[in-house]
């Protein structure tokens, strides 16, 4: 099949590109190439024949509809998207216009191009969204999101996804364009932007400064190895339910200080402080404005029904990851040097 996957250079979206052309799908990477994209992330597979790049802003109408008729995919997976939290406390007009207005863009140009092409019914819309729109968990274990679960976004960052995940139902109940959702749990793993909390932990340890964490590190997140969420994302976009939502997670629920700590510990075996224990850097900071408590999956739906399960443990995966940042300076020290990375961002609201 040949799949457009927009956001296609940054984290999630370069593992769906490297596992789709593995697969042998062909693939288009819609990219804009904003601050944490990373066209390296794609270098494995830039040579193949089933690759190509458009170099394209989601905001951009012309420059889309240009795209959907000269490539004429028959899955898109959306997965460009404004992620940052933090981000969205400080600046949330990029999450509205990327998020919110982009994807109203591409659900068009989609459509459209669909409609041209006589609606061909094996066309898919793969819309891939996040846990963070369900809100916050009370600390129950017995309670998990399921896909009935109520939207309830807390944030601008989740409040912009929320409503990107209604406008896709909307296009799918009024003109019948053929969509499926997701929504997955935190991603971590190789080529993972340095602003996010795993990697900020890593490479602040490997340099000797406080490993921040945020209140007093009780928030609890399911966490997901990367190359399964890509795994299940193509399953969801090639034989998902049409019109039907997949919640996608990893079953790791650990607090962020219980993560914290693990890191350290792998890092004290792997590269060792001259005196003492990196865990000896943690430091507690001022807490996010509207921080949710706890996020865990219910992924019943995509087990029973898509026959996928998580490979990876939140174990071994730190370790993969942990590894792959020792061995990748070259990929992550220019990174150090974008806009807005290694500074606490979000902190605006708690003075207002």
């Amino acid at each position: 099949m040949k799949i457009l996957v927009t956001g296609g250079a940054g984290f999630i979206g370069s593992a769906v590109v490297r596992l789709a052309v593995a697969q042998g799908h062909e693939v288009v990477n819609l990219d804009a190439l904003t601050y944490a994209a990373c066209p390296a992330n794609v270098a494995q597979v830039a040579d193949s024949p089933r690759y190509r790049f458009e170099h394209v802003d989601i905001r951009d109408w012309d420059r889309l509809v240009q795209v959907f008729r000269k490539q004429r995919p028959d899955i898109v997976m959306h997965l460009a998207a404004e992620s940052h939290v933090d981000r969205s406390i400080d600046g949330p007009r990029d999450f509205i216009e990327t998020n919110i207005a982009g994807t109203f863009n591409l659900l068009e140009a989609a459509r459209r191009n669909w409609e041209d092409r006589g609606r061909p019914a094996s066309f898919r819309f793969h819309h891939v969204s996040t846990d963070e729109v369900f809100g916050s968990l009370p600390a129950d274990p017995d309670k998990r999101f399921t896909e009935s679960t109520p939207y309830d976004p807390r944030s601008p960052y989740s409040a912009s996804k929320a409503a990107s995940d209604h406008l896709v139902r909307a296009w799918h109940e009024t003109y019948r364009l053929p969509v499926v959702l997701s929504n997955c749990s935190n991603n971590y793993g190789p080529y993972h932007f340095p602003e996010k909390l795993i990697p900020v932990v890593i490479l602040n340890a490997l340099q000797g400064k406080p490993l921040p964490i945020y209140g007093d590190g009780s928030n609890v997140r399911d966490w997901l190895y990367v190359d399964d969420h890509a795994e299940a994302l193509l399953l969801v976009a090639t034989k998902g339910q049409v019109g039907r939502s997949y919640n996608i997670g990893g079953g790791n629920e650990r607090s962020n200080l219980q993560l914290v700590q693990t890191i350290c510990g792998i890092l004290d075996r792997l590269r060792p402080r001259l005196e003492g224990s990196h865990a000896q850097l943690i430091t507690f900071v001022r807490d996010r404005p509207g921080h949710d408590a706890r996020y865990a999956i219910d992924a019943s739906r995509i087990m029973s029904e898509l026959g996928w399960r998580p490979k990876v443990s939140v174990e071994e995966g730190l370790e993969r990851t942990v590894l792959w940042f020792l061995k990748n300076e070259d990929w992550w020290r220019p990174l150090m040097e974008r806009r807005g990375v290694g500074q606490r961002l979000g902190t605006e609201a708690c003075s207002a």
